[in-house]
C-alpha cells in the first residue's frame, strides 16, 4: 500500500469518527439511584442533559443523601455514556482495539 492510499483510508476514518461524535451527541442514556428517586440522562458527549428528582426524595433534614443519589446517579449515567461511545467506537475500527483518548 503506498503512503496515498494510505492517507485516503486515515481521511476516510477520520470522517467515520466526526460522524460517530455528531451520532453518539445526539444519543442519551439514563442512568438512576435510589430506586429510581434521580434519574440522570447524559448524551454521548458526557453532557448531563436532564435530571429529574422525585419530591419524596428531598428532605430538609438529610440534604446529604440527595446529594449523594445525586453524584451516583450522575457518575453511573457518565460511565454508561462513555460505554456507549466506546461501544460505537469499537464497531468503527472493526473491534481492532483502537483507542482514541480525548476524541470524545
Amino acid at each position: 500500500m503506498n503512503i496515498q492510499q494510505l492517507m485516503k483510508q486515515a481521511q476516510k476514518m477520520q470522517k467515520k469518527m466526526l460522524e460517530l461524535q455528531e451520532e453518539a451527541a445526539k444519543e442519551v442514556v439514563e442512568a438512576s439511584a435510589g430506586g429510581g428517586m434521580v434519574v440522570v440522562k447524559v448524551n454521548g458527549k458526557q453532557e448531563v442533559v436532564e435530571i429529574r428528582i422525585e419530591k419524596d426524595v428531598v428532605d430538609p433534614d438529610d440534604i446529604e443523601m440527595l446529594q449523594d443519589l445525586i453524584m451516583a446517579a450522575v457518575n453511573e449515567g457518565i460511565k454508561k455514556s462513555q460505554e456507549m461511545v466506546q461501544e460505537k467506537m469499537s464497531k468503527l475500527t472493526g473491534g481492532l482495539g483502537l483507542n482514541f483518548p480525548g476524541m470524545f
